[in-house]
């Protein structure tokens, strides 16, 4: 399959600390990968350099063949990115926030854009409302409205369920992936829940400490690792990962 993103032996050093330790990976087009590791293994930052608002210390991003580094602008209008984390402006109605997304990647037809994401994310009655009255669940499918307005073809979710209750999870969940199989949408998906990316996921990357521990299929990982589930499977990698390195 095309292959839309490409990550070269990817290194982040903020002072004394490694983030990131010789990355490597790539995403074709269609393709659904979940990243999975603990708090501090990098997976904030890898997206942040993805998204160029961190530079490297040094490696290589390309997307659609080319350097990111170079080409940032014009990636950036093909790709987009949505977090549970990070909030829309408060002030603006949830139909406001969608139309001064849609006129700053400079989308035709903002209005009805708008609107269809709007009803598919089950978010139309709502659309006169200030975005400070809305829930959790509702600012998160709005955040997903938004990074849909540009028609992205690469989207990076940074944890979009993470303190959403089950039943608004599974919600956003099932709209995520309608979504990417309709557009064939490349997805970068961070999660803690490793249920959640077993259930997503065509393939996960396992990151601990800014290494991959390893990567594959959720199916194959678990025969890799004599797994009953992706949660063993991660957990058994990163005690072989933590044996090897104590013996180092």
């Amino acid at each position: 399959m095309e292959t839309v993103l490409e990550v070269r032996n990817l290194v982040k050093d903020f002072g004394g600390h490694r983030a990131l330790s010789g990355v490597n990976f790539v995403l074709s087009r269609r393709e659904f990968l979940g990243i999975i590791g603990p708090n501090g293994a990098g997976k904030t930052t890898l997206l942040n350099c993805l998204l160029g608002l961190i530079t490297p210390t040094k490696g290589e991003i390309r997307f659609f063949g080319l350097e990111l580094e170079k080409h940032q602008v014009y990636i950036l209008s093909r790709i987009n990115f949505a977090s549970n984390y990070v909030g829309l402006p408060l002030s603006l109605t949830v139909f406001e926030n969608l139309v001064v997304y849609g006129l700053l990647y400079g989308v035709s037809e903002i209005k009805a854009r708008a609107e269809r994401l709007l009803k598919l994310f089950g978010l139309w009655e709502m659309r006169n409302q200030k975005t400070r009255h809305l829930s959790s669940g509702q600012m998160m499918r709005l955040c997903l409205a938004k990074a849909l307005m540009n028609d992205p073809e690469v989207l990076l979710l940074d944890e979009p369920t993470a303190g959403l209750d089950p039943e608004i999870a599974e919600r956003v969940r099932k709209l995520i992936k309608a979504y990417q199989r309709e557009k064939g949408l490349a997805v970068i998906f961070t999660s803690h829940n490793l249920h959640e990316m077993e259930e997503l996921s065509d393939r996960v990357i396992l990151l601990n400490k800014g290494q991959i521990l390893a990567e594959g299929p959720p199916q194959e990982l678990c025969r890799r690792f004599g797994a009953k589930n992706l949660e063993e499977a991660f957990f058994k990698a990163l005690d072989l990962w933590e044996a090897e390195n104590v013996e180092g």
